[in-house]
């Protein structure tokens, strides 16, 4: 099998790896994350030969996610070693490498979550990492391309730096995002502000000890809480306004730049597309936010949220470094 096969090796890992986020995004939306409370096995068991009619409740979410993940891993090691015994660039082969030690890394995330009891800081890192992957698996996908290797003969690129500059500040701005949003799922404020656009009718709500109060009323009042429930706390309400108010900033940046490329006259097509696609991709994203607030985090609207956020970082790294490439490769002329 020649390059051709590892490139498209390399995109259903990348595919996989997209599925395995969105599950996961299922199984923190699902507060499934406890469901299967030892690791690796499961309830005792063989995680491979756990029975299917014991999948009931969380545990179809937990148990599927670390199948899903322990296939991703597998794909990972064939992937590290294709490019090992293929490849002729070096800095990709160490790339395969690095892939394989995340996909490590990840899975000691994962159990660690489980074994400790989902600490916030193990979480969100768990999160992070996955974001990560998928955009290094998706970039080694790229590098395999024969886009990149042969088909820039002929392409005229004489742009200034600066959508390189703002195809690298889109990637920051939507990775802080993620990690913003991470920080929301795993300290459990995405329903400590129930209203949108305004948050409990005002713009900047206040977090004095009296407003908190009644703010917990209101969210008993609404069903969103129980009495007996813990209530939320300021530092809840300060995180997700945090997230909520990045995205606007985020979804100015994302669009700007996708406009940006659509309407340049320097750049080929595979980037106009790419262009086309965060614009589409960012209203998506947007109402998905909107949608999982407005739905008290309805479990298919938030895991649909996590893995277009996903979706809109890779597609702004794959841009960023076909911007790099043109440009190195225009300079280079």
């Amino acid at each position: 099998m020649g390059l051709s096969s590892l490139h498209r090796f390399a995109v259903f890992t990348a595919l996989c790896t997209f599925v395995l986020i969105f599950l996961g995004g299922l199984v923190t939306s699902t507060g499934s994350g406890l469901s299967v409370p030892d690791w690796p096995t499961t309830y005792g068991e063989n995680m491979f030969t756990y029975p299917m009619d014991k999948w009931i409740g969380g545990i179809k979410y937990e148990h599927g996610h670390r199948l899903a993940a322990t296939f991703v891993g597998m794909l990972t090691v064939i992937l590290a070693v294709w490019l090992a015994l293929k490849e002729e660039r070096k800095w990709v082969k160490w790339l395969g490498f690095g892939a394989l030690g995340a996909v490590i890394v990840q899975g000691i995330l994962g159990g660690l979550t489980v074994l400790y009891l989902l600490p916030t800081a193990v979480s969100i890192a768990h999160g992070m990492l996955a974001q990560s992957f998928f955009c290094l698996v998706s970039s080694i996908a790229l590098f395999t391309s024969k886009w990149w290797r042969t088909e820039l003969e002929g392409i005229k690129f004489e742009g200034s730096s600066s959508l390189q500059t703002l195809s690298i500040l889109a990637t920051v701005a939507v990775f802080l995002q993620l990690a913003f949003g991470a920080l929301l799922r795993h300290t459990y404020s995405g329903l400590s502000i129930p209203d949108f656009p305004l948050a409990y009718g005002q713009i900047f709500p206040s977090i004095s000890k009296e407003a908190v109060e009644s703010y917990n009323q209101e969210l008993i009042t609404a069903g969103i809480k129980w009495a007996g429930d813990k209530p939320v706390e300021a530092y809840q309400i300060m995180i997700h306004l945090l997230h909520r108010f990045w995205a606007y900033v985020v979804a100015g940046i994302v669009l700007f730049f996708g406009f940006k490329i659509r309407n340049s006259r320097i750049v080929p097509k595979q980037i106009k597309n790419a262009g086309l696609i965060l614009i589409v991709m960012i209203f998506v994203q947007f109402t998905l936010g909107i949608l999982t607030v407005l739905t008290r985090k309805e479990y298919a609207i938030t895991s649909l949220h996590v893995v277009i956020g996903a979706l809109v970082l890779v597609t702004c790294v794959l841009t960023a470094l076909m911007i790099i490439r043109l440009r190195l490769f225009a300079n280079n002329q």
